[in-house]
């Protein structure tokens, strides 16, 4: 179980152009707020993420600076960045991510 007394502020970020790497967007948001986590899911079959992730601030001015901030644009691509509503625990399952 995680430690419930710290907070972890994040965002849901998509439309995610497939040359960026998890590293890279960590150094992006980086520039917001120190950045607890990043999460980039890839696609088991294509060996691409999928497009989009989640990224954990430990502040909650990180969290604001990067919600204020539009457009996100990354490699000439804009990217969608929202304040994650569900609370990211960490885990890593695909049990809801294939919709086909």
């Amino acid at each position: 179980m995680a430690l419930p007394s710290k907070k972890v502020f994040e965002v849901f970020v998509s439309k995610i152009p497939w040359t960026i790497a998890g590293k890279e967007m960590r150094e992006y948001f980086g520039q917001f707020g120190p950045v607890k986590k990043c999460l980039l899911p890839f696609d088991k079959d294509t060996g691409f993420h999928r497009g989009f992730c989640w990224v954990g601030f430990t502040t909650e001015e990180g969290l604001n600076n990067a919600l204020q901030k539009d457009p996100h644009m990354l490699e000439g691509a804009k990217m969608q960045v929202q304040r994650n509503r569900r609370p990211f625990a960490g885990q890593r399952s695909n049990r809801d991510s294939e919709h086909e």
